[in-house]
């Protein structure tokens, strides 16, 4: 044979090996983007939106994803054993919820489980272990209890470049960052001298030029060292992915932003190949044999992951019967409670005004409470946002700020116009919004120049000195807050003479686009015939001060913002001549003295301020007035339900009252100015009657729907796909940070730390980046306040709506089949039914 023969046989086997090449690149490429996929996006703290950490995992039942988390970074999934031993000592779960509990099972996983052995449980820790990483078992040397162990050394390193590299706003020498994060960490690494006397690894430096140039190179070269199983690669890298999760979930979150735009963000990925390179270049500091030992161990660990998974699951399955317990025993008085409704009656009373308020927990007492105080006004609860798909820009900057839910993309423009009363002074109007504007821009110029003058290298001392008196008055409100009402900052630096006249306004829609968008949201809203002379649009926000998470309170979905502007400039567009007209040549005929207007309702305080009053004849304002005078009484009357529980008297007088509450808002040391949504634990899509005259305690989330007008089912499908995914996030936000406040919450209000101006916190100067709820937003000092139960979604429609929604919506099927939430329904004899299984069943105690 000669070598001609011999070549085609080469060629052959070269191909072979690219192929074998290729084919782990691939493999390598799928296990990362398989890992990143399993990161939930954190929104940063401007635009906060509550998110359920677990998200990207709801395709897996709840009790696999609490046996994944405890097993690759001892997340604790479910509510934590010590809270169900006091709940169960306190009687908060007795015998008989456990009971219920157990008969929700399927037969054969029930028998195996009685109450002593379930009781026993809450005193036993978990016993699977957690699987260790490569730098775990890399930490081995007799030293290693005198410094940070690597995972905490690597997390701080990892952390504090991520920091620097993301940062656009704090620092004043912003880094070169073109390359791209992994680059970027590269360079960094090289040049950090501190890092290796922290590991206790003084020669660190030596193994780094090692390092390969692109993410891609790195994360072959990681993964071909670590020789596991292809099968365990996509699990391991989420292990990874877990131990700097505060930032992978803000790459996420970039990652999340650019798919909505039609762009690929490579950043998570970066992160990924950064954080597993750190274990490939320990490996390369060992020797031969301490090498050989520790990727042996490695293996040997890991293959040990699908029965490890396994058994943790089956362990997990008590934890499971307790969480459901806890839940049942609100589930029970809930359903009690509602089972006192009644149908209306016609009592002949006229509807004087309709008020519609954001489907928000804390709106629930307000509702109550007003509809007490009058009778006559008709509450409708509705997405906050109300219907507007809308960005919104404050005249004067180029900030364009999303208010709507995170789910879904800006498609509005909306920005602030100078108008008076008398519109038709248009020359006069222009000249007052170009004063405004020129106004606005200076004072912001103004503001950053103060800003910056205090940031340059030993300016601290100095800045003081120049500012001199000036900073006094700024302490005095910090040590004597005022019993001043919520300013709205979107007003900041505009003239006091003009901030009344500045109203938000929807751009570059012409009459028809108007019109279908009215029509839309009325439709949706349930306001298409019998409106009352006066309609108020409520939205809601927070009164609070030197709180980096303020934005979470103001609305736990519309991207952190209040509702004002959605009020106002629904209000204003429904108010338009040609609006009207349009609207009632679709059937929708609003009578000609019905007015439209925009409040908002300030969670902190209870109180509700209207907007554009002056706009309206003196009728509608009339109407208003006296509107305002039951919301002011209503108001009063939640401020003495919420006051045991901010610690103050519901016995004081009303001012008084109002002034403690004013003052808690206004004061920068007040860590827990409200409770925010602590305690949600429901949501009800069904009629108003549903609920109305029952306590329920600010707990519910309530949403308008009335099922004889929806045949298709077209409206109950949007409301199932769309503000249900919004309660489930909420409610598995505040979950995720009452059962895991180390991993999955922010920590320590006391000692938060901005990251980037808006990123989000350090708990302190190091660590990963903080994401969740603090603890002062879900404990009082002395326990929880917040209980972490799975939301009990409550919809009055026909089954067959309900199960379609279900069967054609993935992401649906996937929270009610694997355990996310509890779905009812209530029957046409009056009773509430669960869905399970594929199937409606009895409530267990009914």
């Amino acid at each position: 044979m000669n070598a001609l023969d011999l070549a085609p046989q080469a060629n052959e086997a070269s191909i072979v090996q690219n192929e074998a090449v290729l084919n782990g690149h691939a493999s390598v490429e799928a296990a990362c983007e398989q890992a990143c996929q399993a990161i939930a996006p954190a929104w940063p703290l401007d635009r906060s939106i509550a998110v359920n950490p677990h998200w990207a995992r709801i395709r897996m039942p709840v009790r696999s994803v609490a046996a994944r988390m405890a097993v690759f970074g001892r997340i604790q999934v479910f509510a934590p054993r010590a809270l169900q031993r006091q709940a169960w000592q306190e009687g908060r779960i007795n015998a008989t919820d456990l009971a219920h509990a157990l008969a929700m099972l399927p037969a054969g996983d029930a028998a195996a489980w009685t109450v002593e052995r379930l009781v026993a449980v809450l005193d036993a820790a978990l016993r699977t272990p957690q699987l260790p990483l490569l730098i775990d078992i890399l930490d081995s040397d007799p030293h290693r209890n005198t410094r940070l162990s690597w995972r905490q050394a690597i997390t701080h390193q990892v952390s504090q470049t991520c920091a620097a590299y993301f940062d656009t706003q704090q620092a004043e020498w912003p880094p070169e960052r073109s390359q791209g994060l992994y680059a970027f960490w590269r360079d960094t690494l090289s040049h950090d001298h501190g890092i290796g006397t922290l590991m206790g690894l003084p020669n660190l430096g030596k193994a780094l030029g090692a390092l390969p140039a692109t993410r891609a190179s790195a994360e072959r070269w990681a993964m071909e060292r670590l020789q596991l199983a292809p099968s365990l690669w996509a699990d391991y890298l989420e292990a990874v992915l877990l131990t700097i999760n505060g930032w992978a979930s803000w790459c996420s979150y970039l990652r999340w932003q650019a798919a909505q735009q039609g762009r690929v963000d490579p950043h998570l990925r970066d992160l990924l190949a950064i954080r597993l390179a750190w274990g490939a270049i320990l490996l390369d500091g060992k020797d031969d044999a301490d090498t050989r030992q520790a990727l042996g161990s490695l293996q040997r660990a890991w293959r040990q992951a699908p029965a490890l998974l396994a058994q943790c699951a089956q362990e997990l399955q008590a934890d499971e019967i307790w969480q459901s317990a806890l839940e049942i025993g609100y589930q029970r008085q809930l359903s009690e409670r509602l089972a006192t409704a009644r149908p209306p009656t016609d009592s002949g009373e006229k509807i004087e005004a309709q008020t519609v308020f954001c489907i928000d927990v804390r709106s629930e007492p307000l509702r109550r409470a007003l509809e007490a105080t009058w009778p006559a006004v008709q509450t409708i609860g509705f997405a906050g946002f109300f219907g507007l798909p809308m960005a919104y820009t404050p005249l004067g900057t180029t900030l364009r700020r999303p208010q709507l839910p995170g789910l879904l993309p800006a498609s509005l423009d909306v920005t602030e116009q100078i108008i008076t009363a008398e519109s038709a002074h248009a020359e006069q109007d222009a000249a007052l919004q170009d004063t405004a504007r020129r106004a606005r821009e200076n004072r912001l110029a103004l503001s950053r120049q103060w800003l910056n003058a205090s940031r340059w290298p030993g300016a601290a001392f100095s800045f003081v000195e120049a500012a001199g008196v000036g900073y006094l008055a700024k302490l005095g409100q910090w040590l004597h807050p005022s019993a001043s009402a919520r300013v709205n900052d979107d007003l900041n630096g505009l003239p006091a003479r003009l901030r009344p006249l500045c109203r938000p306004a929807l751009q570059g829609l012409d009459t028809d686009t108007k019109v279908a968008l009215a029509a839309r949201v009325l439709k949706a809203m349930g306001l298409e015939r019998e409106f009352a002379p006066l309609v108020v649009f409520i939205g809601h926000g927070s009164q609070t001060r030197n709180n980096a998470q303020a934005s979470a309170l103001d609305c736990g979905a519309c991207c952190g913002q209040t509702g004002e502007a959605n009020a106002r400039s629904l209000a204003r567009l429904l108010n338009e001549t040609a609006v009207r007209a349009g609207l009632a040549q679709q059937g929708i005929s609003i009578p000609a003295d019905t007015r439209f207007v925009g409040a908002l309702h300030n969670t902190t305080t209870d109180e509700t301020e209207g907007f554009d009053l002056d706009l309206l004849e003196t009728a509608a304002r009339e109407r208003y007035e006296k509107l305002d005078a039951a919301l002011r009484s209503a108001g009063d009357h939640v401020r003495r339900e919420r006051a045991p529980r901010l610690g103050l008297t519901p016995r004081d007088g009303h001012a008084q009252l109002l002034k403690q509450l004013r003052r808690r808002a206004n004061d920068g040391a007040q860590n827990r100015p409200e409770w925010g949504l602590a305690g949600n634990a429901a949501f009800l899509i069904a009629p108003r009657w549903r609920s109305k005259d029952v306590a329920l305690e600010g707990r519910c989330f309530l949403h308008d729907y009335d099922a004889s007008q929806d045949p298709q089912g077209t409206l109950l499908e949007q409301l199932m796909t769309a503000p249900m995914l919004v309660t489930h996030w909420i409610n598995w936000q505040y979950h995720a940070s009452t059962c895991d406040p180390e991993h999955l919450g922010s920590g320590n209000k006391l000692l938060h730390n901005v990251a980037g101006g808006v990123i989000g916190v350090f708990e302190g100067n190091g660590g990963d980046l903080r994401i969740g709820l603090s603890r002062q937003s879900l404990h009082d000092g002395a326990r929880w306040v917040h209980e972490p139960l799975r939301l009990t979604v409550a919809v009055d429609a026909p089954a067959w709506a309900i199960e379609r929604v279900v069967s054609s919506h993935a992401v649906v099927r996937q929270l009610v089949e694997n355990g996310w939430l509890h779905l009812w329904r209530w029957t046409g004899d009056e009773r509430l039914v669960r869905y399970a299984r594929g199937q409606w069943h009895a409530l267990p105690w009914r």
